[in-house]
């Protein structure tokens, strides 16, 4: 009984702790204010990657309103240093970069980190695979894991009110 009350206390607490930034969700609610906001976006997530690699190499990216306006965060990591950098929707330019500071960021930032290291494929690449398997769909965010040792991107795509998210490997 000691044995099952402290594996359940571990999981428990292993849940709690889970980074919630990096394992993309939604409601229904922020995916139709998402699919709203995406008809200003010019520039696809694919080209927000590349732009970003001036500041790093692109660990993870997103399309999220914040604050009632659409911006495209990605996280790169130079070095041991993470950042967050916002890329303009519609011109395609480095917008802002930013450090990242806070435990939730850096605990995601470090966990994509370790799956891109493994990774012989650009998150550009396997957004872009995504969207060339479904056509009409864009992606909306690529977000890179480790699966038994591999690594993998979660894409989500959207097409009108239609979401889904396709698995890309990236070895």
């Amino acid at each position: 009984m000691r044995k099952t009350t402290t594996a359940l206390a571990f999981l428990v607490a292993w849940f709690v702790a889970m980074p919630v930034g990096w394992a993309q969700k939604y409601d229904d609610k922020e995916h139709a204010e998402l699919a709203k906001a995406l008809k200003a976006a010019k520039v696809s997530l694919q080209s927000g990657l590349q732009a970003s690699a001036r500041a790093g190499k692109p660990i993870s990216a997103k399309f999220e309103v914040d604050q009632d306006h659409l911006q495209l965060s990605i996280y790169t990591m130079k070095g041991t240093t993470f950042s967050e950098v916002i890329v303009d929707h519609t011109t395609g330019k480095v917008a802002k970069v930013d450090p990242l500071t806070s435990a939730e960021d850096l605990t995601a930032a470090k966990a994509q980190a370790e799956a891109m290291a493994k990774a012989k494929r650009s998150l550009a690449a396997a957004a872009s695979e995504a969207v060339k398997a479904n056509k009409g769909y864009r992606a909306v965010s690529v977000m890179p894991e480790l699966k038994d040792g591999h690594p993998v991107a979660e894409v989500t795509l959207v097409k009108g009110a239609e979401w889904k998210t396709e698995s890309e490997k990236l070895d």
